[in-house]
């Protein structure tokens, strides 16, 4: 006999719209006569495996809805990465409390999770349907246009970038912007969405898919600051040299690494001081200043694309769908389809597992500094509405008298 059980958890990094996937999970569950129970795992898989469930079976609507709309993780995440006794640790809770569907939802790490699981279960015969739900800011889930998450992130980037642009042609000198990304530069390719003019910046964006050249570099900050008399540069945390080294890890005396032995690029500064310091040194300009993005990008509330939540709230409900009605587990991935509108698949999880998009080279100018328009296309739909623009003086100069 049936349970009617489901499990919904969150995994990896937090994202401006991933409790619209967790909501639209549970309110297409409760649809379902057969759901008679939707549970939630704290701390994505570290909390199944300790059993750390709660019931959510009775949340109101009008809460859930509040917290949809409320960025970052409400269930709380992890940054375990479960190897094949962690996935059967994960699978034997999971039958214990006789849980028939479990949704993951994740980026690359979590899609693999929930590919071993359904393994175990398989291998045990136990009937229990696994359904990884796409979310990334980095963009980098092979199998799919975009990922949820990515255009509130790359929305945050592109005004911040506007902004810094703004501020940057009021007091010139060179602004480095360092951008979330170790081996996909979608969301630094972002920053390009934020110019208006043609000497608005960044005037430099720098992205993984290429290797970095510290004397390249500096020629290219010298050429734009004779040309326009200041600089903004957008830099991905990840970029390397030919060898692949993390330019961070180059520059720095001391490296931090995660849990899983890289280097730690985010939430630390030490790649834009780094940079600016190498730009004051070599290049001898006096007004060089660096900001590091790290995870301001990841749930600003402010700046939340209305695409991007419309479109986490639908592969939640479509993983759902797929669920009840399907006979295989999957990932949902998103399709673009005419111009501009998405359809939602179910992809066999080993074609997304462990699998690292990075940006097509249609998308990079051949400069390597800069993105192309079919980019610029390709992003500006999901940045979602009302994005703010910039505007300048048109005024006459007056002629000078004394100092002609």
């Amino acid at each position: 006999m049936s349970s009617g059980k489901i499990l919904v958890a969150q995994g990896g990094g937090p994202t401006a719209v991933i409790n619209q996937s967790m909501v639209g999970v549970v309110l297409e569950a409760r649809r379902f006569p057969q759901v008679t129970r939707v549970y939630g795992a704290l701390h994505g898989v570290r909390g199944i495996v300790n059993e750390q469930f709660i019931d959510l079976s009775c949340e109101t609507v009008a809460n859930l809805e509040l917290v949809a709309a409320t960025p970052s993780s409400a269930l709380g995440s992890t940054r375990d990465k479960p190897d094949i006794a962690y996935c059967q640790q994960i699978f034997d809770v999971l039958r214990a409390h006789e849980i028939e569907h479990f949704f993951y939802i994740g980026g690359n790490d979590s899609s693999d999770t929930v590919r071993i699981v359904s393994l175990e279960a398989q291998k045990a015969g136990y009937p229990l349907r696994c359904i990884h739900i796409p979310k990334t800011i980095d963009n980098d889930l092979v199998g799919n246009d975009h990922t949820p998450g990515f255009p509130s992130a790359a929305r945050f980037v592109a005004q911040a970038f506007a902004g810094a642009n703004l501020d940057n042609a009021a007091l010139p000198g060179v602004y480095v912007g360092v951008v979330m990304g170790r081996h996909a530069g979608f969301l630094t390719a972002a920053a390009a969405l934020g110019k208006k003019f043609p000497d608005d910046g960044p005037h430099l964006i720098y992205l993984p898919e290429r290797t970095f050249s510290l004397d390249a570099f500096l020629a290219d900050v010298k050429q734009t600051y004779a040309k326009y008399g200041r600089c903004v540069i957008a830099v991905s945390e990840g970029i390397h040299d030919a060898s692949g080294e993390a330019i961070a890890s180059l520059l720095s005396k001391e490296v931090e690494r995660d849990a899983h032995g890289n280097v730690q690029l985010s939430g630390t500064g030490a790649l834009a001081d780094l940079l600016c310091n190498e730009i004051k040194d070599k290049l001898g300009i006096k007004r060089v200043r660096g900001d590091t993005f790290g995870y301001l990008q990841r749930s600003f509330i402010g700046c939340v694309s209305d695409v991007d939540q419309r479109e986490a709230r639908e592969v939640g409900e479509k993983a759902v769908q797929y669920a009840m009605w399907g006979e295989h587990d999957g990932s949902v991935a998103i399709r673009r389809s005419g111009d501009y509108s998405v359809e939602y698949a179910l992809v066999p999880l080993e074609s997304v597992a462990g699998k690292t998009r990075v940006m097509e080279d249609e998308f990079i100018a051949a400069s390597g500094t800069d993105v192309t328009d079919a980019f610029r296309q390709y992003l500006r739909p999901l940045l979602g509405a009302s994005m703010p623009d910039a505007h300048r003086l048109r005024a006459a100069p007056v002629a000078k008298i004394l100092n002609k």
